[in-house]
């Protein structure tokens, strides 16, 4: 990657945070370009994926705007989204230079194949979530990468091999599937509370709780046999590994920035989630390094490797506005003046989540498209909040399903099977008995609302 492009990124990150905070639309915009810039930059360094559906999005935004069917405003809209969609995964991939510097997650699968097998699977799947809820891809990484290394250690070959794997790979994948259902620092979150200001994040905890619980108990049903074997060959730690403690401490600071920005500015929790954690991550390793050089090197490196996923998620919010910008405002508007019409628009928007990621359509595109029709639904009287669950639901079963995004495709590289057994073979039983309870669930809530509303 060239050296501008290394340096600029993390520039462009840093515009979109102070764009952010002074809430400057038409900075945000130039953010946007820039961060386009360097994608176009970068070139054939990106991957294949992520340089298919950036240059699909700028076509379709170029032609919409040729045609006179996007104006000024939904363009410095578009470019805008992009920069703070773009900004909020550098900001919080900034987290990888904090959390590298302790054993305990270099040890982590020892620590947490501890206890009785029983438990494993929502151990597992719980301190996922955790992880990812602050590393966001930066979690697979993690667990897949260091799961790798201790097989190889320890000459874990054969059918031995792919039972750890599959116990713990796919326990990892769908705690970190859990994050847009309870954790404030998804993108799932960060999209539906950009296009809705009147939702909060805590408005959508507590239906999100309630189906975390529901995935858990399904992935227990199915797996904690499974753990059984992989526990008996786990290494015992005697203590804690070194750093533990701190780890905890920094990573409790950092929702301790998180919720002090929330109480005391304007802030929803995505947004004081990008400005805590690069905070705290610059000021641990700066007080570590003491060398400003250092910290500089490493910071800029750190955001430029994730162009990829950067890439992507700019361009899925560049599609997203152009795209939804064609879709007629009256075509869904009937539905919203009834129950029944809601919950259909609701288990719809639901479903489309994971049928399209299974094809190859990542689900932040999908969201970002279902998201810009939101506004103009609540206009016409609709209460957003039940179609709003029924999204983070569906982005959640997405994250798992789909072969094509970053998730299974970090599991499928690390633990060297195809992306098609992990999404399909190993996640398709665990779908097809999950999809039925959560749409019962979401026919509870949608009962539910009004009383409580």
């Amino acid at each position: 990657m060239s050296a501008v492009v290394r340096w600029l990124l993390p520039v462009a990150v840093l515009l979109e945070l102070v764009a952010m905070c002074a809430s400057n639309k038409p900075l945000s915009a130039v953010a946007g370009v820039l961060f386009l810039g360097c994608f176009l930059l970068a070139g054939r360094r990106l991957q294949g994926y992520s340089r298919a559906l950036l240059l699909a999005s700028l076509v379709v935004t170029a032609w919409l705007a040729v045609g006179d069917q996007l104006s000024m405003a939904q363009l410095v809209k578009a470019s805008g989204d992009a920069a703070f969609y773009a900004a909020f995964l550098g900001s919080l991939g900034m987290m990888q230079c904090l959390v590298r510097r302790f054993e305990v997650l270099r040890r982590i699968h020892d620590v947490l194949l501890g206890g009785r097998a029983v438990w494993l699977y929502p151990k597992y799947a719980l301190v996922s979530c955790g992880i990812a809820s602050v590393l966001s891809f930066g979690m697979m990484n993690l667990l897949c990468g260091s799961l790798s290394e201790t097989l190889r250690a320890r000459g874990v070959t054969g059918s031995s091999r792919l039972q750890w794997l599959r116990c713990v790979l796919i326990s990892a994948l769908r705690g970190f599937a859990l994050v847009p259902l309870v954790a404030p620092t998804s993108v799932a979150v960060a999209i539906l509370t950009r296009e809705l200001p009147e939702l909060s994040w805590s408005m959508l905890l507590p239906f999100g709780v309630v189906a975390a619980v529901l995935l858990i108990g399904v992935g227990w049903l199915l797996e904690h046999r499974r753990f059984r074997q992989v526990s008996s060959e786990r290494l015992v730690l005697e203590h804690w590994p070194a750093g533990t403690l701190k780890l905890v401490l920094l990573v409790l600071l950092v929702f301790a920035v998180m919720a002090g920005l929330v109480a005391l500015t304007s802030l929803k929790v995505s947004a004081a989630a990008m400005l805590a954690v690069p905070a705290v991550t610059l000021l641990y390793i700066s007080w570590e390094d003491r060398s400003p050089g250092t910290v500089l090197e490493e910071t800029a490196s750190q955001v430029s490797g994730m162009i990829n996923e950067m890439a992507i998620f700019a361009a899925s919010a560049i599609l997203g506005v152009a795209l939804s910008s064609i879709i007629p405002r009256d075509v869904l508007s009937g539905l919203v003046s009834s129950t029944g019409g809601v919950l259909m628009l609701a288990t719809t928007g639901m479903l489309m989540l994971p049928l399209l990621s299974a094809i190859g359509i990542i689900p932040i595109t999908v969201l970002s498209i279902q998201a810009g029709l939101l506004p103009g639904l609540v206009a016409e009287g609709m209460d957003p909040l039940l179609i709003s669950v029924a999204l983070v639901i569906g982005f959640s079963l997405a994250m798992m399903l789909s072969p094509f995004g970053p998730s299974v495709m970090l599991l499928s590289r690390f633990g060297q099977v195809s992306r098609w057994v992990v999404a399909f073979r190993w996640n398709g039983v665990f779908v097809l008995i999950a999809v039925p309870l959560l749409l019962a669930l979401l026919v509870f809530e949608a009962v539910l609302l009004p009383a409580v509303r």
